[in-house]
């Protein structure tokens, strides 16, 4: 299946969730914050939230800086 990721198509293996598409890569679930078709998913639900072909996934880090 193929998804949106970042803006960009991405393929994507079925079945797959968020927390094996970030693992994918390299991303740590802690450190991010996901938003799947504008909504906003909780950290605690990225295994249990399966990708459908068609999504689109937002994935963003927080830098910290001075």
């Amino acid at each position: 299946m193929t998804i949106t990721l970042n803006g960009q198509s991405t393929p994507c293996a079925d079945g797959s969730s968020i927390l094996s598409l970030l693992t994918e890569h390299g991303l740590a679930p802690e450190t991010v914050v996901v938003e799947l078709n504008r909504t906003i998913i909780p950290g605690e639900n990225y295994a249990s939230t399966a990708l459908a072909d068609g999504d689109h996934v937002e994935v963003l880090r927080f830098v910290g800086g001075g």
